[in-house]
């Protein structure tokens, strides 16, 4: 297992560019006032999925061997990443299996079952369904493909970064949310390359800190249990290598409570018309909270993803 460079990202961003367009980076003068700084939203959630690992599904999905094709592939996922997975071996002829835990978000579950994937619902949470499709994959001989320890999905999502740094090259700030880490490993990639002068800060949810508590003692920690609403966050065990990456990268680390990422929703809905889900509004709750620090500054915040569900999204607005 390789660490991927900004090369590997450069080169991901030609295997993807014909399958996917540009996310915009927009700044929202309402937003920007509310949280005190200029603030740059990178919109993942206008990605076919409606969020960023599609990226890297497809850089990963296209390079797949023969026999691997035939074989097909056997992911685990809370349902953004077992959505692009689906979805990038829809476009390549790829049979598709992805475990989730039992009562998971059932739009992401559509998703993942309209794209023609095998969807297996066992386990309590991501680490359980993790460990099944690991079996799975060894019974079937197939790929198994791992949230976070695979290059070419950090190599993917990293083309994130090439676009925010293209659009905005003068940019003193980038949060990016973490569950798994794939997303903030790629992303401080391109920055310690491309502008090392950028000041690229994690979020994580208070409820799911794994990889924070990794990140701070250099060790692999886990948590018995990860209670946060946001399921894009709620891993209770680092990835080595996303967690290598960051520790190397990264400039800083914030976790925000449940609360604050349910606040963040309603700002994005009330001061930019947009809707992110837990994880997507976390690097704004980030911003926020961290809002003596970023005064004056240009600040972008990853919009990971939108998928939150219309059950979730009126609760939140109707019990700020």
């Amino acid at each position: 297992m390789y660490t991927p460079t900004l090369l590997d990202v450069l080169a991901a961003r030609k295997r993807i560019q014909s399958y996917l367009a540009k996310t915009p980076l927009r700044e929202y003068s309402a937003l920007s006032e509310a949280v005190g700084c200029e603030v740059f939203v990178k919109h993942e959630n206008h990605q076919p999925t409606c969020a960023f690992k599609i990226r890297g599904g497809i850089n990963l999905v296209s390079q797949l061997g023969a026999d691997e094709r035939l074989k097909g592939v056997v992911t685990a996922s809370t349902g953004n990443h077992g959505q692009s997975i689906a979805l990038a071996c829809r476009m390549f002829g790829v049979k598709a299996t992805v475990c989730v835990p039992r009562n998971p978000n059932p739009d992401k579950v559509r998703a993942i079952r309209s794209y023609g994937a095998e969807i297996v619902e066992e386990g309590v949470d991501f680490e359980e369904a993790k460990n099944n499709a690991e079996g799975l994959a060894r019974e079937r001989g197939a790929r198994y493909v791992h949230s976070g320890n695979e290059p070419h999905l950090i190599a993917g999502v990293g083309t994130i970064g090439l676009e925010m740094v293209e659009d905005q090259p003068d940019l003193d700030v980038v949060i990016v949310p973490i569950g798994g880490g794939s997303g903030a490993s790629g992303v401080s990639t391109v920055y310690k390359a491309m502008s090392p002068g950028t000041r690229v800060i994690g979020v994580q949810a208070e409820e799911a800190q794994s990889v924070y508590l990794s990140w701070r003692s250099g060790r692999m920690e886990s948590t018995g249990k990860s209670k946060t609403f946001a399921d894009g966050l709620a891993t209770r065990s680092a990835f080595e290598l996303p967690l290598e990456i960051m520790r190397k990268n990264l400039d800083g680390f914030v976790l925000v409570s449940e609360e604050e990422m349910r606040a963040a929703i309603r700002l994005y809905v009330g001061k930019a018309h947009t809707i992110a889900e837990g994880a997507g509004a976390a690097s704004l709750a980030a911003a926020v909270k961290m809002r003596g620090e970023l005064r004056g500054k240009r600040v972008g915040v990853v919009l990971s993803g939108g998928n939150l569900t219309v059950e979730m999204l009126r609760d939140i607005l109707a019990n700020p």
